[in-house]
């Protein structure tokens, strides 16, 4: 099995380049006041109907329009497809609980398609399946008919192995990395010229909260980061999860980049927070968009203590740190919150080691947030959640 380096380093664009300067000091050393900031556009939406389009429209020209970002351009979606079809909330559509909402995807690859890209892919490593995504989508029942009708050359790809590709690409973390030097990932994150996140706007029982960033941890194979992986090169098919990032128990096979520490804490609030910053400095997000119409407090996934919520809201930024930050923002946190406060109980902050590596700020007072205002947008989901319960 080969694998590619991907030694020619994308081209930020327009306000998601990174500061030069960013990269000068060790990870530790960096100052947040370098981090760059990114505008953030908040909208609110309260069902999921034809006024998604004229929302999430609105958010993009409050950031400076697609057009330029994205015309003649391959762009990939990482979608936030989590768990597998079958995991459901109360028994609700996984749109309205747990996945960015079908209305929200085929609402945003239309954009992106009257914006002018040139080709548009829909990404994720569906759970211990190497099934086309287009099946797992049927299967959830989602009809991926409806986005490959929302614009021109709309393709899909299952990241959690190889899938089409005839090699992985290599992506070597800035500053050596916080927890892998590099990562190897499915070749469709690197075959792109604009990299999306979709996600979900949610708390997570491990690293607090999953948005834009936390959403990116999906990126990496099962075939290399999953259980029961071979010794040497990666597995044929996906199986397991991604235990090998959560336990750290054995390494991934060696044809992969070997581990920053040995030594390490192997307790997952340490270690996936530090994958997750890794994986966005290494593979730039250049669009986050977070949907937060309906969606579920308590947890990630469906279980007895989460509750389903109604926020009505949509978050997109051209910086995933500070578009993370104002969703912890309205969702009630504070996002310069770190370990033992809410809602980083357990774990290290996502946010700060990405501002860490240089990835973006967490401090909003830095950061232009247009549409709503987040005061008159918040939506308390620790309080939502003791009176839904």
């Amino acid at each position: 099995m080969t694998v590619k380096m991907n030694s020619s380093r994308r081209q930020f664009l327009g306000a998601m380049t990174m500061a030069a300067g960013a990269y000068i000091a060790p990870p530790a050393l960096l100052s947040a006041q370098h981090a760059p900031a990114g505008r953030v556009a908040v909208g609110l939406c309260s069902e999921y109907n034809r006024h998604v389009v004229d929302v999430l429209s609105a958010m993009f020209d409050q950031l400076g329009g697609l057009e330029k970002l994205v015309r003649g351009k391959t762009v990939a979606i990482k979608l936030n497809m989590t768990g597998t079809p079958t995991m459901r909330l109360r028994y609700l559509q996984q749109g309205m609980t747990t996945w960015p909402h079908p209305q929200v995807v085929g609402a945003l690859v239309h954009l992106l398609g009257r914006a002018g890209a040139l080709r548009i892919r829909l990404l994720e490593s569906a759970l211990v399946t190497s099934e086309p995504l287009q099946q797992f989508m049927f299967a959830a029942g989602w009809m991926p008919g409806d986005f490959e009708r929302a614009a021109n050359r709309v393709e899909f790809e299952n990241t959690n192995y190889l899938g089409s590709g005839k090699d992985y690409a290599r992506f070597m973390v800035p500053h050596g990395g916080l927890l892998f030097t590099g990562y190897d990932l499915n070749h469709s994150y690197r075959d792109c010229d604009v990299f999306v996140s979709l996600a979900k706007l949610k708390e997570h029982t491990t690293t607090g909260v999953t948005l834009s960033m936390k959403n990116c941890f999906g990126i990496t194979p099962c075939t290399i980061y999953g259980q029961d992986v071979p010794e040497d090169e990666p597995g044929l098919v996906p199986t397991g999860g991604r235990f090998l990032l959560h336990s750290g128990k054995r390494q991934p096979p060696k044809s992969a980049p070997p581990e920053v520490n040995l030594n390490a804490p192997k307790e997952d609030g340490y270690r996936v927070p530090r994958a997750v910053a890794d994986l966005v400095a290494a593979r730039p997000i250049h669009l986050a968009v977070v949907d937060g119409i309906y969606t579920m407090a308590g947890g990630e996934t469906p279980n007895r203590h989460a509750a389903p919520i109604h926020p009505g809201l949509l978050v997109a930024g051209t910086n995933c740190v500070s578009t993370d930050a104002a969703c912890m923002a309205l969702m009630g946190f504070d996002p310069m919150a770190d370990r033992g406060t809410p809602p980083f109980e357990k774990s290290d902050s996502t946010l700060r080691l990405a501002e860490q590596l240089g990835v973006g700020t967490r401090d909003l007072s830095r950061v232009d947030v247009a549409g709503t205002p987040i005061a008159k947008a918040r939506f308390d989901f620790r309080r939502a959640w003791n009176t839904t319960v």
